[in-house]
């Protein structure tokens, strides 16, 4: 959806009241081609006025293969903690097991819930098919498979745990519309898979229509996950602002960025109650590090968010105006080249000296931004964390079990394991009602086409009488005595007593 305050509203997507004299923030320059384009950003930045004490700080591969597996030492948490603003260039994860993603931990360890990645279409300056494209994405941040929860339970099979939360849903979800109201968006889409992870993805849309009836003045609507990205590449005019679950909005950004020009132009804020990270959305590209060809609009443009976040409106409107009108005078770096560019590229460093040149001036056919943003009597990252309401407390009655189970004979004949479970469990008042393997079941009456895995979920509930943890643990130590390797277990609860789990075919 074309929004005619596009070039504002990247700037004014997060505004703020702090008073923008000397700000302290700490800054990172990265690995691979991270000092190149953080040394034109912060040129550039110091050269349109911004007011910024610089607290620099080291993070990524060299802190790595110090034996820090998170690439992320204490002093750079005790900067963060002092300046709450977090200039990011992309970091370089070493190759190999035992290493933690810097941008996860970064982001969950400070509470950063919203991803708000702005893109835009830069026609007929940046080759795009759709030049009227101006999308944001918004990004829960925090949950989802990010959680990192995994575990090889069987030789053949291993797991990924999606933990969603009401309040995580509720606070990304409300600062989407809150951000279409200080922007002035007209509309919020949400996208998630609810047709198939009923209960995780299910939530995030019950939660997302809840917010959206408090929101009267902002359309909404629901795009299953699939057809969502499609229509993001093939028409993304009829989008606004997208919000959607973490692994979801880290695929659909990425394909809003190349669709509206190139994954070199977005810039990423990251939003939290009390600190916020400013970076490109793309990463190291170690391939051309030293090279001086890298593109650093993507990290500029996160400063000049960084500064409409710090109030410092004018350095902004500075900086983004320059960079307009370079990119309408044809200065480009190799992966914005287009049909119109009749001039060859240039790298890092004179992008940044010609954005510096234009300092003062302002684009003539790209909408022009202005330096006056939007007033708010709170950060909008704190506002929208506060308004989150109490979950209340629902009746939880425990009704039964999945034991998952290694089992890995000749046959993996379902009957076979079925058998054996029943004649295990067959002295304790509880029945065993389904297996299934890999989600689909196999007992009772399973085809034999089903092809099985070493890995099986047993369902057992109680045989007409209450179910208790003490049945759980009686149940695992008869299968113990039995010799069936019991790997996980998740207890079925019915809360208020409707089923709080996925069901079986015929439950």
């Amino acid at each position: 959806m074309q929004n005619n305050s596009s070039a504002v509203q990247l700037e004014d997507s997060i505004p703020s009241n702090t008073d923008p004299i000397r700000t302290a923030i700490t800054v990172a320059r990265g690995d691979g081609i991270g000092p190149e384009i953080m040394d034109a950003t912060l040129r550039i930045l110091e050269a349109a006025g911004a007011e910024l004490e610089i607290e620099e700080v080291a993070i990524g591969e060299a802190v790595y293969k110090s034996g820090i597996t998170s690439g992320i030492g204490e002093e750079v948490w005790a900067s963060l903690e002092r300046t709450g603003v977090f200039l990011k260039a992309p970091i370089t994860t070493p190759q190999g097991g035992g290493y933690k993603s810097l941008n996860v931990t970064t982001r969950k360890t400070l509470g950063l819930y919203a991803n708000v990645r702005p893109c835009v279409a830069y026609a007929p300056f940046v080759r795009t098919k759709h030049a009227g494209m101006d999308v944001v994405i918004v990004r829960e941040n925090e949950e989802d498979t990010y959680a990192g929860i995994e575990h090889q339970q069987t030789d053949e099979v291993v797991q990924c745990l999606k933990l969603v939360s009401r309040p995580g849903c509720e606070r990304v979800i409300r600062y989407a519309f809150d951000y279409a109201v200080r922007n002035g968006r007209k509309k919020v889409t949400c996208m998630t898979k609810d047709n198939i992870m009923k209960l995780t993805d299910g939530m995030f849309r019950k939660v997302f229509d809840e917010v959206a009836a408090e929101y009267p003045d902002i359309q909404s609507d629901h795009f299953i996950i699939d057809i969502g990205a499609a229509r993001m590449a093939d028409t993304p005019e009829q989008f606004d602002v997208v919000v959607t679950m973490n692994l979801y909005g880290d695929i659909l950004s990425d394909i809003a960025a190349q669709v509206a020009g190139s994954v070199g132009l977005a810039p990423s804020a990251n939003i939290g109650k009390t600190c916020a990270m400013f970076e490109a959305i793309h990463g190291s590209a170690p391939d051309i590090a030293g090279q001086d060809i890298a593109n650093p609009s993507g990290l500029l443009l996160a400063g000049v968010m960084m500064l409409r976040h710090l109030g410092q409106h004018d350095a902004a409107a500075r900086v983004h105006n320059a960079w307009l009108a370079a990119v309408e005078g044809g200065i480009h770096t190799s992966d914005m080249r287009g049909e119109h560019h009749n001039e060859p590229a240039i790298g890092t460093v004179a992008f940044a000296d010609a954005v510096i040149a234009r300092l003062g001036q302002a684009p003539k056919q790209l909408p022009a931004t202005s330096d006056a943003a939007p007033a708010i009597d709170s950060d909008p990252g704190q506002a929208a964390d506060d308004a989150v309401r109490p979950t209340e407390p629902a009746a939880k009655t425990l009704v039964g079990v999945d034991v998952f189970l290694h089992w890995n004979a000749d046959d993996r004949n379902p009957d076979t394991l079925a058998e054996k479970l029943r004649a295990a469990s067959a002295k304790l008042p509880i029945e065993l009602t389904m297996i299934t393997n890999r989600g689909v079941k196999v007992w009772p009456a399973g085809r034999s086409e089903t092809f099985c895995t070493d890995h099986w979920r047993c369902r057992f509930k109680a045989g007409g009488e209450s179910f208790d943890n003490g049945r759980v643990i009686a149940l695992l130590a008869a299968l113990n005595v039995a010799g069936l390797d019991a790997v996980k277990t998740e207890n079925l609860y019915e809360l208020d007593g409707k089923p709080a789990y996925s069901m079986g075919q015929g439950e």
